[in-house]
């Protein structure tokens, strides 16, 4: 109704065009001036004293409307695994995230292992890959139970994983502890992907 009026609309216009108590129009005009669809503005004096409040929707596109991100996310895969070197392309991109997910010590101090690695999970975490650390025969591991681009990597596996291994590592250098992810096993078992530990040097 805001939207379609050529002027503000007062409490009790739209209160008497829909058919509906004042309170009712108040609590739904305070939520959409919350969420910034609406504007509050002073009606035309109509006698002494202060000017009653209007309403008006804001202009330009209703922020509360249809998102379609996945369609984004598939158009920037399909492009990325169209280029020259798609896999390199895809690690680097994800490294110069992870560098800037990561929250880095302040004031700058060298970090332990652990700590770089704790870091690292809970950046995983934020993202929801729900990661838990795992160990097999002495290596240190990071298990990813949930993909949170799972439909893309059924098709845009090429990219999607690479990025993953790339955000990781990048998160790891700008820790600069002596530990990064070495590898990345995409589907290691059915319901989890292995990211693998080394050392700087490539030591497990």
């Amino acid at each position: 109704m805001l939207r379609e009026s050529d002027s503000p609309l007062g409490v009790a216009d739209i209160a008497e065009r829909l058919d509906i108590h004042l309170n009712t129009v108040r609590f739904h005009l305070d939520a959409l001036a919350e969420t910034g669809q609406i504007e509050r503005v002073h009606a035309a004096p109509a006698g002494p004293g202060r000017p009653p409040l209007a309403f008006r929707a804001r202009p330009g596109m209703d922020p509360g409307g249809p998102r379609n991100y996945r369609l984004l996310a598939e158009i920037l895969a399909v492009n990325l695994a169209t280029e020259p070197e798609p896999v390199t392309r895809a690690t680097e991109a994800g490294r110069a995230w992870g560098s800037f997910l990561i929250d880095r010590p302040a004031p700058p101090v060298p970090l332990t292992q652990e700590q770089a690695v704790r870091q690292l999970i809970r950046v995983l975490d934020d993202l929801g890959f729900a990661p838990e650390q795992r160990s097999a025969g002495g290596h240190r591991q990071i298990g990813l139970r949930h993909c949170p681009f799972l439909e893309l990597v059924e098709t845009q596996a090429k990219v999607i994983c690479p990025l993953h291994l790339g955000l990781m590592q990048g998160a790891m250098k700008a820790l600069g502890a002596d530990v990064t992810v070495g590898r990345l096993d995409p589907f290691a078992e059915p319901n989890l992907c292995l990211a693998h530990l080394t050392t700087a040097g490539g030591t497990p």
